[in-house]
C-alpha cells in the first residue's frame, strides 16, 4: 500500500513539472543542455600605456607599478599614439 501511495505522489509530481514546463515554454533540452545559461564574459586585454625604452617592457597602468618606474615620473614613459 505504501508503494502505491509513493507511485501516486511521483506521478503527481511529474504532472506538475510537465504543466510548469509547458506554461513557461521550457523543453527537456533546456534543462539537460543548459541552453538558457548566460554566456561567459569575454575578457579583453588592455593596451599598454607605459613603456620602458631601455628594455621594451610595457605596463598597462593597472595593478602594481613595475620596478623600472620606482622613483621616476611615469608620465615620461607614457606611450603616445
Amino acid at each position: 500500500m505504501a508503494e502505491a501511495a509513493c507511485k501516486d505522489e511521483l506521478s503527481g509530481a511529474i504532472k506538475t513539472i510537465k504543466d510548469l514546463m509547458q506554461l513557461h515554454g521550457i523543453t527537456v533540452e533546456d534543462i539537460a543542455g543548459g541552453s538558457r545559461a548566460k554566456p561567459e564574459k569575454v575578457k579583453s586585454s588592455v593596451p599598454a600605456q607605459f613603456k620602458n625604452p631601455e628594455t621594451g617592457e610595457t605596463w598597462t597602468g593597472r595593478g602594481r607599478a613595475p620596478r623600472w618606474l620606482d622613483g621616476k615620473d611615469k608620465e615620461q614613459f607614457r606611450i603616445t599614439n
